[in-house]
């Protein structure tokens, strides 16, 4: 497998999951879930406020202090920070996500120069991958599958159930995930 590097952004203010109505605890004990899983796999870059920066290094990830200038600036500076070589970006949203399930699509990703993964809903992406750092043309938000595939990204065929294609916007979405999410995460469940 390729030498991978996962650059996950996590907005470190307030209004973080704020379509989750998440408190602040949830939302980063979701991202920490994240963080851990693909730490079983890879190097990890999170891109994050200072705030939140020593729960991420105390995983063993290296931090970048985000610029604030919004989620694909935020991807952008971790796709520098990891330097050339490739480089794959995570949302920090799945947290059933499994080390097993993000080696499985590195492993897909390797033989493509630009791939992704689609989340559930197949309207939104999870993961984008390049073997290139610099062939990265990120285009997360709204419609964001349909954005990457015009970008030139191929879909990479992760099955529906993996955890990594479960990201979390909804209480409903976190409701369906219970029993599988990390530790970290079901400690805030109510």
């Amino acid at each position: 497998m390729a030498d991978w590097t996962v650059v996950v952004p996590v907005k470190g203010t307030q209004s973080a999951k704020s379509r989750l109505a998440a408190s602040p605890e949830l939302a980063l004990a979701i991202a920490l879930d994240s963080v851990a899983a693909a730490l079983g796999t890879t190097r990890v870059i999170v891109v994050t406020s200072s705030a939140m920066s020593e729960s991420f290094e105390h995983l063993g990830a290296q931090v970048v202090i985000d610029a604030a200038a919004g989620l694909n600036a935020a991807v952008a500076q971790g796709i520098v920070a990891a330097g050339d070589g490739p480089v794959a970006v995570l949302l920090g949203d799945v947290p059933a996500l499994r080390a097993a399930e993000l080696t499985l699509a590195l492993e897909l990703a390797a033989g493509h120069p630009l791939s992704f993964v689609a989340d559930a809903d197949d309207d939104g992406t999870v993961l984008i991958a390049a073997l290139r750092s610099a062939d990265h043309r990120p285009a997360f938000g709204r419609h964001s599958r349909a954005a990457h595939l015009a970008a030139g990204y191929v879909e990479l065929e992760v099955p529906d159930e993996s955890g990594l294609r479960r990201d979390v916007d909804t209480p409903a979405q976190l409701a369906a995930l219970a029993a599988r999410v990390g530790s970290r995460t079901r400690h805030h469940l109510p």
